[in-house]
């Protein structure tokens, strides 16, 4: 329900973001590099919101396969495996951001 709200307010943010992050850091604007800090934070939020969605829909895939026979069990281990390694790849991702994000804020603040 959190992430299709702050979609439309996400896809915005992040177009933006970045052009006001560089133009800030390029030209020693800080209000323009504060503002794409929050810009980006915003795509960093929906970002770690998503995390609990990707598990979600790993376990009602792997609960679809299994119930409707397309797997044998020896196949559902290794789909099991496969989904959960792809949600975990959601994980990094989050973390990359949340990093991203801190760095940002640092930069910002040795700026100030």
């Amino acid at each position: 329900m959190w992430r299709n709200a702050i979609y439309p307010m996400t896809s915005i943010s992040s177009t933006l973001s970045w052009p006001l992050l560089i133009g800030g850091l390029f030209f020693g604007i800080s209000p323009l590099l504060h503002i794409g800090i929050a810009l980006f934070s915003v795509a960093v939020l929906f970002t770690v919101i998503t995390l609990p969605v990707e598990f979600d829909a790993s376990k009602r895939a792997i609960r679809a396969l299994a119930h409707g026979g397309y797997l044998t069990d020896d196949e559902i281990v290794g789909a099991r495996r496969v989904l959960n390694a792809a949600a975990w790849t959601y994980v990094a991702a989050a973390a990359m951001a949340v990093l991203q994000l801190l760095r940002l804020i640092l930069i910002a603040r040795g700026r100030d």
